[in-house]
């Protein structure tokens, strides 16, 4: 094993989710210089997030859809007239249009 590789310490820090503000401690060996003082009176390491399961959408229930039917029609509509789309049949075994032969 290399000695020089694995982490110094595995120690009790504190996780805060500015956006919601929400904090919980857990461990883990991350480094920060940032200190808090936690609920029981001491003091642990603070590792700032930006985001957590407090504050992120998925998890929140607040999720923003992107209008995509508007977009697909925007793309079909530019793409119609190019050699990539295809024919669609009106009936069963039907082709829409037929292509004249060119003599």
């Amino acid at each position: 094993m290399n000695k020089e590789i694995h982490p110094k310490e595995y120690r009790k820090v504190i996780f805060k989710d500015f956006s919601a503000d929400v904090a919980f401690m857990t461990q883990s060996c991350a480094p920060t210089k940032d200190t808090i003082t936690w609920e029981d009176g001491n003091e642990y390491p603070l590792i700032k997030l930006e985001i957590s399961s407090a504050s992120h959408p998925f998890f929140t229930g607040k999720m923003q859809f992107i209008d995509t039917a508007g977009r697909i029609d925007k793309f079909n509509k530019r793409f119609s007239n190019t050699k990539f789309t295809k024919e669609q049949p009106t009936q069963e075994g039907e082709k829409a249009a037929e292509q004249p032969k060119e003599d």
